[in-house]
């Protein structure tokens, strides 16, 4: 629909998913947190399952339109979506979160690195829904942030960074997850920057050298700024991120 009101499409046929109630759901398996493409952004929001396992997605979510769309936003019309500086797929980015598609030729997953493929185009076929989104928590001593600058809240975000951050048995970096949006046509990991927190004992000066990296992930230039600025806000909300995540994690750690 938003698509829709923004005229990027003009399709011959619409097909409401509303009335099949097997697509809206929040469930727990062995390893995995299960949410089908049909459960409410607010349902998200509110499932305490989610805050104790996906803890970085209620925060991402608080920032998702306002609570009137986020009654009626999807998780999956968030990912088949794809703006670039929507919240929700750089945090399916960056818990390496895998989606369910299902057609007439029947089920296949697609890790979620490989969905988007260009702006607000994902690796669906044309005769392919989106109807689960499969994450994989992090299990250990771990700390999430979650940062974005939009001129008024609920606009789009200019840039925005989403961290996981997990500690080892030495209380250095075991391991690292930083996504960016909003400064690229896709959500990006800037793998760089995390492999230059792992194996570290934080510090100010890491993290500052960390989010100076992110800085060149940002390709996107248009109305809203230049890539170059839009690098530069990437770059201080992806350090106001990792901050918040190495505080939440030193808070844990004995």
């Amino acid at each position: 629909m938003a698509m829709l009101n923004m005229r990027y499409v003009f399709p011959d046929r619409i097909i409401d998913l509303n009335r099949i109630p097997a697509l809206d759901f929040i469930a727990q398996s062995a390893e995995e947190i299960v949410i089908g493409a049909m459960a409410r952004q607010r349902t998200l929001q509110r499932s305490s399952l989610v805050a104790s396992h996906l803890p970085v997605m209620p925060k991402a979510l608080r920032h998702v339109g306002h609570f009137q769309t986020r009654n009626r936003g999807t998780i999956g019309g968030s990912l088949c979506q794809l703006d670039p500086s929507a919240e929700l797929p750089a945090v399916a980015m960056a818990y390496d979160a895998v989606v369910e598609a299902q057609g007439p030729n029947g089920k296949r997953s697609i890790p979620f690195k490989d969905f988007p493929i260009m702006f607000m185009t994902s690796s669906l076929a044309q005769n392919e829904i989106l109807t689960v989104v499969r994450f994989k928590p992090w299990n250990g001593t771990t700390g999430s942030g979650f940062s974005e600058f939009s001129r008024r809240h609920g606009d789009f975000a200019v840039a925005g960074g989403v961290v996981l951050l997990q500690s080892g048995t030495d209380n250095r970096i075991a391991r690292a997850s930083i996504s960016l949006f909003g400064i690229a046509e896709t959500p990006r990991r800037a793998s760089d920057a995390e492999a230059m927190l792992v194996g570290q004992h934080v510090t100010p000066d890491l993290i500052h050298e960390a989010s100076r990296l992110c800085a060149a992930h940002a390709t996107l230039e248009d109305s809203y700024g230049s890539a170059a600025y839009r690098g530069h806000v990437g770059a201080a909300m992806a350090k106001k991120a990792m901050i918040e995540a190495y505080h939440e994690l030193r808070a844990k750690v004995p």
